[in-house]
């Protein structure tokens, strides 16, 4: 009987493993083909134009911060710097119970103002709004609020408070290109079709030179932990991101950075305060919107880092981060069950949501069952593992080729790395990376899962954080 269990299992493993690498395939191929076709692009509306236009869209530059103050004042001072004509700072301050307010009061010289506020989207209360005397800083809105242990609360509340028709969410600890505001809004701009969202490729500020809030120099992360995020943020932007925008199925963009339709993220309720992936959550919320209101609509990827962010660079936090993410996850695909082979929602129905599902949300728990279908069969059954052996093998070699060629297209592309040592170690670790890190994402999830199943109370808690005004420096 346990041995056809096995059995069973064995040939479910086999065949849900070639269906896995069948679809990442086919997600390399659209990645590559939308890559290219971005790269030879003839069509894109040059950026000195979009700077003289008076008709281009105003973007309000969203940024929550519960804690921050040792980087808030950098941070602020290079959203202020961003290329761009038309556009605000909304920079939140979340209940902080450091010198955040304190410090945006005196390096801005900000003021209490009277302000018309207007609750379009649920958020807790307001306690002010400040603007600075000095008009230098005439773009910055200062916005202090109650905290609701929510980062989507605090992120509506700046929405609320915003004035232009697209805001671009980003992480108080993010570093901005100069340029990431006309590359986000061109999208907008130029489509046939109504865009809803845009997002870009984020990368790993640990260990690059950052001075008063600005990116002097790009190097390859110290940390062991930051070394494997780089290479998982390589692979996951270039590659999956990137061929979801190519169909239109593009349900994830970062928190980190992305840029938004005001109108249509109002409309559909804006960030839900008591989600976990509140990014997830609000697109799948506005595609749900469209397809109701049978509106053809666009969400776009642009492939290029135009976001540097610091990263968890030890394990306790790396879990706690990703623990947070699993729950957003599960908590995404409960909340909105309704999508699931549901014809009025098009492909989120029938291939995104089952996607997620199956190769985002089984997978850990297939893992754990895997090991213990192993350990069963050394104790009580005299199996082959032969079979065993060359999937594993297959599927081992399979991940090594999609990531190097991520490695390689990321290196043509964009050149990030300063030698071709940072290259080569960055190769090191993807051999290493399944047996070293992938176990510690796998516990993360199965943690949140169990979270999630038991219902335990989880916050938007603030990350330990360096600071952006030296280098930071990794053990």
């Amino acid at each position: 009987m346990l041995e056809t269990i096995l059995n069973i299992y064995a040939y479910f493993v086999g065949i849900f493993s070639l269906t896995y690498i069948i679809s990442y395939i086919i997600l390399a191929m659209l990645s590559y083909y939308a890559i290219k076709k971005y790269l030879n692009s003839k069509n894109s509306v040059p950026n000195n134009v979009i700077l003289k236009s008076n008709y281009i869209p105003g973007v309000s530059v969203v940024a929550p911060a519960f804690n921050e103050g040792a980087t808030v004042v950098y941070n602020v001072k290079s959203l202020l710097s961003l290329t761009y004509p038309k556009y605000e700072v909304v920079l939140i301050n979340d209940g902080s119970t450091d010198d955040t307010l304190e410090k945006l009061i005196k390096e801005f010289e900000l003021v209490k103002v009277d302000f018309y506020y207007q609750e379009k989207i649920k958020a807790s209360k307001v306690r002010g709004h400040y603007k600075s005397t000095n008009p230098i800083y005439s773009k910055l809105l200062v916005v202090d609020k109650e905290n609701a242990k929510s980062k989507a609360d605090a992120v509506n509340a700046g929405i609320n408070s915003s004035k232009y028709p697209l805001f671009l969410c980003t992480d108080v600890d993010c570093i901005l290109k100069n340029d990431t505001i006309i590359k986000l809004a061109k999208p907008f701009i130029e489509g046939k079709k109504r865009v809803i969202a845009t997002g870009a490729g984020i990368r790993i500020s640990n260990s690059c030179e950052i001075k008063e809030g600005f990116l002097v120099k790009i190097h390859f992360p110290k940390g062991w932990y930051p070394r494997f995020q780089e290479l998982e943020y390589v692979r996951a932007f270039l590659f999956g991101r990137m061929a979801w925008s190519q169909i239109n199925g593009l349900l994830l963009v970062s928190g980190g950075l992305g840029m938004f339709d005001k109108e249509i993220a109002v409309e559909a309720g804006g960030y839900f305060h008591k989600s976990l992936g509140e990014d997830m959550e609000l697109i799948t919320r506005m595609r749900k919107y469209m397809y109701n209101k049978k509106l053809p609509f666009s969400i776009q990827y642009i492939p290029e880092s135009l976001c540097w962010t610091e990263v968890p660079s030890t394990k306790e936090v790396l879990i706690r981060q990703r623990v947070r993410w699993a729950r957003g996850l599960i908590q995404t695909l409960n909340f909105h069950k309704d999508v699931f082979f549901n014809p009025k929602y098009g492909k989120t129905g029938f291939l995104i949501f089952p996607y997620f599902f199956l190769f985002e949300f089984l997978i850990p728990i297939l893992e754990l069952i895997g090991i213990i279908v192993l350990i069963l069969s050394f104790f009580f059954l005299n199996m082959d593992y032969h079979n065993f052996l060359y999937l594993s093998s297959a599927v081992y070699l399979f991940y090594l080729i999609i990531t190097f060629i991520s490695i390689l297209l990321d290196e043509i592309i964009y050149k990030n790395y300063a030698n071709t040592k940072e290259i080569i170690v960055l190769v090191l670790m993807a051999i290493i990376e399944p047996f070293c890190y992938h176990p510690v994402n796998v516990y993360a999830s199965l943690k949140g899962y169990y979270h999630f199943f038991r219902q335990k109370e989880m916050q938007w808690g603030n990350m330990q954080r360096q600071g952006f005004n030296t280098t930071p420096k990794q053990n």
